[in-house]
């Protein structure tokens, strides 16, 4: 309730003011709500779901999530602030500070689509250390993650269901690599398993969503570019009203 008074106290103020440069700190304060309360949402209900790497075990869906989320709710405030009081300090860190997330993501898109085949054969390789630790104790994210991700697309291991040949060291994979679940279905004949690699599948379906991944990051990239825009606009602005005043 009192954060709600916030933002109406806030919508209150900058419709007189600068509406502009407040909507947008309102809009990354109210995205980074949503985000960090996904990632609640997942660390309560999931543990540590999708948390598949063996060299970064902390990160995990519901971690990225509360910490992005966390972040953006502070760039957000601040803008907010700033816009209300004038402040030229807070308008001048608030520009900053969506301008280094705005390089940082250029970058790691630029870095992504240079790199594709190095990043793929490094996260292949990551992805199949992780197998080992599967059903072991402390890894029940991980384990739970590689259960889902196989069950939901019917595929088994990062590049071939022999890859759990090497964590078994015998001729069995996790049941849920069974095209019909069943209890120690997985040291039955390979006929009854899903033989689609889960890397290569996986890969295939962000591929087919990229649409909607393109549309998501085109408009993120639009709110940070206003907000940029609105946050100079508005410093610039209190800065004359200082000199003229002055």
């Amino acid at each position: 309730m009192a954060f709600l008074l916030l933002l109406m106290l806030m919508k209150s103020k900058c419709d007189a003011d600068h509406e502009n440069t407040c909507l947008s700190s309102m809009t990354e304060l109210l995205g980074g709500c949503g985000i960090l309360g996904v990632g609640i949402w997942l660390a309560v209900t999931q543990g540590n779901f999708a948390t598949l790497s063996s060299s970064f075990p902390s990160l995990s869906a519901a971690n990225l999530l509360i910490i992005t989320g966390t972040f953006v709710m502070i760039i957000g405030f601040v803008g907010c602030i700033g816009a209300i009081k004038e402040n030229k300090c807070l308008l001048l860190s608030f520009f900053i500070m969506l301008l280094i997330i705005f390089v940082l993501e250029l970058t790691v898109v630029i870095l992504f689509f240079v790199y594709t085949d190095k990043i793929d054969k490094y996260a292949q390789r990551d992805l199949k250390k992780g197998l080992h630790l599967y059903g072991t104790d402390g890894n029940i994210g991980l384990t739970n993650a590689w259960s889902i991700i196989q069950t939901d697309f019917r595929c088994c291991g990062v590049s071939n269901y022999t890859d759990w040949f090497e964590v078994y060291n015998t001729t069995r994979v996790p049941d849920s690599c069974c095209l019909e679940f069943s209890e120690n279905c997985g040291l039955h004949s390979p006929g009854t398993w899903w033989k689609a690699p889960c890397y290569e599948t996986v890969k295939l379906w962000l591929q087919e969503n990229l649409l909607a991944v393109g549309i998501f990051g085109l408009c993120t990239a639009l709110v940070q570019i206003l907000g940029l825009t609105f946050a100079m606009t508005m410093y610039c602005q209190v800065v004359k009203v200082d000199t003229y005043c002055a």
